[in-house]
């Protein structure tokens, strides 16, 4: 996921140039990406997972960051040194591979996992990659490269020795990488035993990867094409570029839609529920002259609490004028108009509850000298019952059918 090049070279590259994509795009995603992370991080410091997914999100930032032609310049002049970039750039493109494969190995066998095989696995990559960052440095210090190239390097110095081991090194260890990566994943996601965000963000992993390998291929082939005295470089600087930004784009994605959709689902559904109890605490607050203070800065999770215990204290008391005869033929009236009998348990209750409300005005006298029928199942569908509210009109008719004398109720079936 590294852009060295991008020029507007003539010949078949002309097209492509008109999809350029610029390096800060990609490097938004991905902060925005860690800046969605980073409170859990934070939160959970301790977790060795979140943080290597901390990690990875930085390196990855620092790679665009660092490989755009502006930071490059930068870096070649405070440092001194022409080309000095090149093994800066290749290394942070490097350590994000290995890390790659480090937070799959880790993510997909779960913390828990502490055997012989995965412990291997992880030293393998850390000691292989760890060796493959000295090399390039090693083979930049061997090198000749006094030429400064801002947007071609790899092309430019492709048959320079020391130079074109460097590349070819790193192109390797990137797609060797990336394709034990993107194979990792696909297995996972094609497992029975995850929830549709992880599969979701799998699959967006999945296609960042085989972009990855895209990258890969036309970084080698126009490489190679140096070799033979050939000139493909519009592989390298107009097809590369705008491949690894998109592939940027999806990994940053993938990996923060587990999380963030999980999120939001559950932002969502409890709003949903505070919503859905609006008639049912309506009704109630206009019964008892008060209501839940609002609180500017109340979390939607502490909203819904309070609402919620709203309606039960108010319920509690009301029980005591609650009509169970009236009750039951408010279900079997429901039943008889057709509704299923999770929606006639709802609608029967909003029946009781309003016949309860004006009992209590008619008879105040009950509240202190009645304890009323068990409530337990009321309390628990209060949900269900607001709902019902929103629909006067049935209550309505299964409050006129259940005060019909049985005798007309009859007749009329």
């Amino acid at each position: 996921m590294i852009r060295l090049a991008l020029n507007s070279a003539d010949g078949p590259s002309d097209f492509l140039s008109e999809f350029y994509i610029s390096f800060w795009i990609p490097t938004a995603v991905l902060t925005a990406a860690l800046v969605i992370k980073l409170p859990t991080i934070i939160r959970l410091w301790r977790d060795p997972l979140l943080r290597a997914v901390g990690g990875l999100l930085l390196l990855a930032c620092g790679v665009f960051v660092f490989c755009s032609p502006s930071t490059i310049a930068l870096v070649n002049r405070l440092v001194g040194v022409p080309n000095i970039s090149a093994p800066w750039c290749y290394s942070l493109l490097t350590a994000f591979c290995g890390s790659c494969l480090l937070l799959i190995i880790a993510w997909r066998n779960g913390l828990s996992d502490r055997s012989a095989t995965t412990r291997r696995a992880m030293r393998r990559v850390v000691a292989v990659y760890s060796g493959v960052i000295v090399a390039l440095w090693v083979l930049f210090a061997l090198a000749d490269a006094p030429v400064e190239r801002l947007r071609d390097l790899d092309t430019y110095y492709a048959t320079t020795p020391f130079m074109r081991e460097e590349i070819l090194l790193y192109l390797l260890a990137h797609a060797v990488a990336c394709l034990i990566t993107s194979r990792l994943i696909w297995n996972w996601a094609r497992t029975g035993l995850l929830d549709a965000w992880l599969r979701w963000g799998l699959r967006l992993l999945g296609v960042g990867y085989v972009l990855n390998l895209i990258f890969d291929a036309s970084k080698l082939a126009a490489v190679t094409a140096r070799w033979s005295g050939r000139d493909l470089d519009w592989l390298s600087t107009d097809l590369a570029p705008p491949v690894a930004a998109v592939s940027a784009i999806l990994i940053a994605v993938g990996f923060i839609l587990p999380h963030a959709g999980q999120y939001l689902h559950d932002r969502w559904r409890v709003r949903l529920a505070h919503r859905e109890l609006r008639p049912l605490y309506q009704l109630l607050r206009n019964t008892s002259g008060d209501g839940v203070p609002f609180v500017l800065r109340a979390t939607p999770e502490l909203r819904l609490t309070r609402r919620e215990t709203f309606i039960r204290d108010v319920l509690l008391p009301l029980a005591r004028h609650l009509d169970t005869g009236l009750g039951a033929r408010s279900y079997d009236a429901a039943l008889a108009l057709g509704h299923p009998p999770e929606r006639a348990r709802a609608l029967a209750a909003a029946v009781s509850i309003l016949d309860a409300i004006d009992g209590r005005a008619r008879h105040p006298e009950r509240a202190e000298t009645s304890d009323g029928p068990d409530t337990t199942h009321l309390l628990q569908e209060i949900g269900a019952v607001s709902r019902a509210f929103r629909h006067p009109d049935e209550i309505e008719a299964v409050r006129a059918r259940a005060a019909a004398p049985a005798e007309s109720v009859a007749v009329h079936d």
